[in-house]
């Protein structure tokens, strides 16, 4: 019996030790089936081999049902693993083969139980050797999950790096861009570099004339500053005289302003009727002594006396409604002769008299115009009611 050729054929589907171990078992059973010559001991052998046979069978059943579970696990892998799904059919095949065999051998003669215990042996480091397959698998299936994660994150990263170099490439471009248009500043950097030399040698020139220029410059500052020593002084002097001039106009000022406002206060008080006729009806100025009797009850005396210091009151009719009117008269309409007049005319209205604030001028700033709209007083300016104050 050729052993070699068994071991060749059993060691890609067994693995080397079990093809080994099951080959020599085979050939040494051969060869003690060659010593049997009695029909007792061939009957007792066939009887042992029958036995035996029933466990191989069942050992081979149990390798039947592990290398179906080896199937199994084969077909979760790749291209590498499928490969040992042909070595299985490989195996099958073999094991078609060695049936086979073993029932020639039954019919030749049987075996030896000595022959079968080295055969379970054998069989015991096949169920061995299958169960570290099994066990090679399961640690596969977790490298080839392993591989599957790292392979995930290696093309997520792959994406990532592709994302950059394509903004790498856009930057560079936007560079190679920038780098033209500072090749072409820089030239014409360099070109006005050499302008600026040519200037700057001009202007060297120019500085030698302007060194002699300033010289004399320097002589002709010394006489201006003299000069002007001279006119500080007398500036000082001018100075004095102006502030002394202003002083003496605002004192004549005020004089003529008092002056003017007394003049159009009499004037105002004679020509009532001609400056508010339409206006007040029935206008008449109001003596002091008159107005005293209508007030002192209801006022204090300080009161009393304030509203009697008014440039004016008159009375009349104001749309239909009797009315007396406070009139502060001055030249120059001020903030203090709006506040005046708005004033006592508010005392004559505590009195229970029916009162309208005025102030008559010939000049008013929009300031104090603006106020007397604010606080509805009215202004009567260089003969005539102004509209925008009522």
């Amino acid at each position: 019996m050729n052993t070699y050729r068994i071991y060749e054929q059993l060691k890609e589907s067994l693995g080397d030790p079990a093809a080994k171990a099951l080959a020599e078992t085979l050939g040494g059973m051969v060869d003690e089936l060659r010593d049997t010559v009695t029909k007792d001991d061939f009957r007792s052998l066939q009887d042992s081999m029958t036995a035996s046979s029933g466990r191989l069978e069942r050992s081979l059943e149990k390798l039947a049902e592990a290398q179906g579970q080896t199937a199994a696990n084969v077909g979760r892998l790749d291209a590498t693993m499928e490969k040992l799904a042909e070595a299985q059919g490989q195996t099958a095949a073999n094991v078609g083969r060695l049936d086979a065999t073993m029932e020639k051998l039954a019919e030749a003669q049987g075996q030896t139980a000595a022959n079968v215990g080295r055969l379970d042996a054998a069989l015991e480091k096949l169920a061995e050797a299958q169960s570290r397959t099994a066990a090679n698998v399961g640690r596969l299936d977790a490298t080839m999950d392993k591989l599957a994660e790292a392979q995930g994150r290696t093309e997520l990263k792959v994406n990532e790096l592709a994302e950059a170099q394509s903004r790498t490439a856009a930057n560079v471009g936007r560079l190679d861009a920038a780098m033209e248009k500072l090749a072409e500043a820089q030239g014409r950097t360099e070109l006005k570099v050499n302008e600026l030399a040519e200037a700057q040698s001009r202007t060297e020139a120019n500085v030698g004339r302007l060194d002699a220029a300033m010289g004399k410059l320097a002589e002709a500052q010394g006489q201006t500053a003299a000069n002007v020593g001279r006119l500080d002084a007398a500036m000082e002097r001018l100075t004095d005289a102006q502030a002394d001039m202003a002083s003496a106009l605002q004192r004549l000022t005020i004089r003529t302003d008092d002056a003017a406002g007394r003049s159009f206060e009499l004037q105002f008080r004679e020509r009532l009727t001609a400056y508010l006729g339409r206006f007040l009806r029935r206008g008449k100025v109001v003596p002091n002594d008159q107005l005293l009797g209508e007030i002192e009850p209801r006022l204090t005396p300080r009161e009393v006396d304030d509203v009697l210091r008014a440039d004016v009151i008159a009375s009349g009719s104001v749309e239909g409604k009797t009315t007396y009117l406070v009139v502060e008269v001055s030249w120059t309409g001020y903030t203090e002769d709006i506040v005046r007049a708005d004033e006592r005319a508010t005392l004559l209205r505590r009195a229970g008299l029916a009162a309208i604030p005025l102030v008559a001028c010939n000049v008013i700033s929009p300031e104090s115009a603006a106020m007397a709209k604010l606080r509805q007083v009215r202004v009567w300016c260089n003969g005539s009611l102004l509209e925008s104050a009522a």
